[in-house]
């Protein structure tokens, strides 16, 4: 039985490259629940589905970057760059990828994008509101949107073989 996909664990794969939040092949695969070579041949049979800004070629020297960043093993024997999928190319991806793996994988990458969106756009209003009453509620907006991905964190099955990886954050790379 395949363990429940839920919003902290998307959250914690999304990588930012050349100034895009992305979800690499690889994290893609294993939230769907398929091989990598499926997900990249997916792409491949459906160029149209991809045009440019659907997917990241990622470089030789972004590869090494990764490797870098990344203290586990996961890139040691990588010798092809990795393809990565903003937001959009997720959705295309979805329209492909069809088993209920794959829609489950679907609603929590669309809510785990969402709400770094929300929670984004709350903190930029935040910064630029004088209202005390205003900032209020919007510090209480943003608590909630952290709390809710780690409520769904804490709800999620103890068996759950994802919660043993580190939690990437953001990479920066030049472009």
């Amino acid at each position: 039985m395949q363990s429940p996909i839920s919003i902290q664990i998307i959250q914690s794969r999304i990588v930012e490259i050349r100034g895009e939040r992305v979800l690499l092949d690889s994290d893609v695969a294993r939230i769907y629940g398929v091989d990598t070579k499926r997900v990249n041949e997916a792409v491949k049979n459906n160029p149209k589905k991809f045009p440019q800004g659907y997917i990241v070629r990622l470089s030789k020297s972004e590869l090494e970057v990764l490797r870098s960043k990344f203290s586990t093993a996961k890139f040691s024997k990588t010798r092809v760059p990795p393809t990565a999928f903003p937001e959009r190319g997720l959705y295309m991806l979805a329209t492909i990828l069809k088993s209920s793996r794959a829609t489950e994988a679907t609603f929590a990458i669309i809510e785990t994008f969402s709400k770094i969106r929300e929670l984004g756009s709350t903190i930029r209003t935040l910064s630029v509101t004088k209202d005390d009453a205003k900032q209020k509620s919007l510090i209480q907006r943003s608590g909630e949107i952290v709390a809710e991905v780690f409520d769904e964190a804490l709800q999620t099955s103890g068996s759950d073989h994802w919660r043993g990886g580190t939690a990437r954050g953001s990479l920066q790379y030049a472009a």
